[in-house]
């Protein structure tokens, strides 16, 4: 995947996939756009068609355009490891060119490392990033040297004990698995590849604000995420959390999150690398420690424009915001965690019209793309509108008296709708619905209600002499839903003596 500055802008890339999707369809075909055999040739073009009626596509050269425009903007003298958000895109191709391209990758469930080490990330380059790590997950994260952020003082014990569970081993300065807690040893070693740079560190909640979408604000007083610094007692008991555990090197916070201004997520990272400069401070004076925190993972949350085509705010945007704001977070090494900013502009989910009528005075375009794709805006639709492109069959932009529109998707409840009292050109029969800004989260959110199919995906670049595509996730077959609907019978009921041994 090479970036493409010279090349047609993503509205344009946009329009030419879908033209040539449009002419590539045919209603009548019953295998083509999953990626199945066709008289033996496997079929890697996106179509849309009655057994595949809806495709996700993701634009590559955009892809790559934002992680180098991400780098440019947090290039300098310090460290910075970018750790794309797995959440926002488990697709292995997509994190394959990410680990390829010298990124990290930041996880939240055994699934999402498992895929991330399949992917090609080195252990050291993943951060392990779940509320709810089981003692399991903390022992196996240990083993293999990936860092991470621990979320509360009870997940702190738990690593203790891990630590202090096995022999003391020790490799070129770096504390492996089982060593002793010292003032000499600061990183936690990998004993299956030896010494290793992974770091561990504490999630802190700075508490520094709701933002306009409630459900997403990770710095609320309340949030489940991390340890409060507001809470009474809370920032002494932190700091003498980390003298004590010299091997606590980063420090982590994520403030920002679409409805959360730049502003607001530097004041929460400001916060956060204060108490960083005070423990390296306290640490110097008790220990003679030389700069105990090193890095500091400042999260992600670019918010993302989903109200037209302009990529605004920037990761430039950002970087002069944090620069202006928290001038000392370029002291320390940098996590970022983005995902949505990376990959949101990217992608369009692709369906046809399937029917369309009018009811009450409002036209009905009845798709295949909801709630299966985009579970947050059926859901929540004032937090998460999306914008509605509507093409002719033949992929031309749809010319047409604009009428009230809601544009509904296939599962069985009202509220499964893309867009509600919609001025839009009339849809009718056939015509093909484009849904931009999806690349991110649309593709990872699968809503399987109704026992509707994960949807293909589709990578593209439009170059000057075609259309080039690559699959980048097959289509869920009826064979797969099935066998992920359980056993075929209900077992023989097996019986279970109780506490009297009767």
């Amino acid at each position: 995947m090479h970036s493409n500055q010279s090349g047609p802008p993503v509205q344009a890339s946009r329009d030419r996939v879908i033209k040539a999707v449009a002419q590539s369809s045919t209603r009548e075909s019953t295998a083509v756009g999953t990626g199945a055999e066709v008289n033996g040739v496997d079929v890697l073009s996106p179509t849309l068609d009655d057994a595949t009626p809806v495709i996700g596509l993701i634009d590559l050269d955009q892809v790559s355009d934002a992680y180098e425009r991400l780098t440019a903007a947090f290039s300098g003298s310090t460290d910075v490891l970018h750790a794309v958000a797995c959440k926002a895109v488990p697709l292995r191709p997509l994190l394959r060119y990410y680990a390829e391209a010298g990124a990290g990758c930041e996880v939240a469930s055994p699934g999402e490392l498992d895929l991330a080490l399949t992917a090609g990330f080195a252990p050291e380059r993943i951060v392990f990033d779940s509320p709810a790590k089981t003692l399991s997950e903390l022992k196996r994260a240990v083993s293999l040297g990936v860092s991470m952020n621990i979320d509360n003082y009870e997940e702190l014990d738990r690593l203790d004990a891990i630590l202090a569970a096995d022999a003391p081993l020790e490799t070129e300065g770096h504390l492996a698995a089982g060593a002793p807690l010292n003032a000499d040893a600061n990183q936690v070693g990998a004993p299956e590849s030896g010494a290793t740079s992974a770091r561990v560190g504490i999630r802190i909640n700075p508490q520094s604000g709701t933002g306009t979408i409630g459900a997403l604000s990770t710095a609320t007083q309340t949030s489940k995420f991390g340890i409060g610094l507001a809470d009474p007692g809370a920032r002494e008991a932190l700091i003498d959390a980390y003298l004590a555990r010299p091997w606590l090197n980063q420090i982590h916070v994520h403030s920002g999150s679409q409805g959360i201004s730049l502003d607001q997520a530097a004041a929460g990272i400001e916060i956060v690398v204060e108490l960083a400069q005070e423990i390296n401070r306290r640490a110097a004076q008790a220990h003679g420690r030389d700069r105990q925190v090193t890095r500091i993972d400042i999260g992600g949350g670019l918010p993302v424009n989903f109200a037209g085509e302009e990529i605004t705010p920037t990761f430039a945007d950002y970087r002069a915001v944090l620069a202006a704001q928290v001038p000392g977070l370029f002291d320390f090494d940098i996590i970022t965690e983005f995902g949505r900013a990376l990959l949101a502009k990217a992608g369009t989910i692709l369906t046809h019209v399937e029917y369309a009528k009018t009811t009450g005075g409002r036209r009905i375009a009845m798709t295949h793309a909801g709630v299966q794709v985009a579970t947050r805006t059926a859901y929540a639709p004032a937090d998460w509108p999306l914008r509605i492109l509507p093409f002719d069959p033949d992929g031309n932009h749809k010319s047409a008296e604009e009428v009230p529109t809601d544009v509904a998707g296939p599962a069985c409840f009202a509220g499964d709708l893309l867009a509600r009292d919609r001025l839009l050109p009339r849809l009718d029969a056939g015509d093909i619905v484009a849904v931009p800004d999806t690349g991110a989260y649309y593709f990872s959110n699968a809503f399987s209600y109704n026992l509707l199919p994960r949807v293909p995906v589709f990578g593209y670049r439009a170059t000057p002499e075609a259309v080039e595509y690559s699959l980048i996730r097959r289509g869920q077959s009826r064979e797969e839903i099935l066998a992920e609907a359980g056993e075929a019978t209900i077992s023989p009921y097996r019986p279970v003596q109780n506490e009297a041994g009767s």
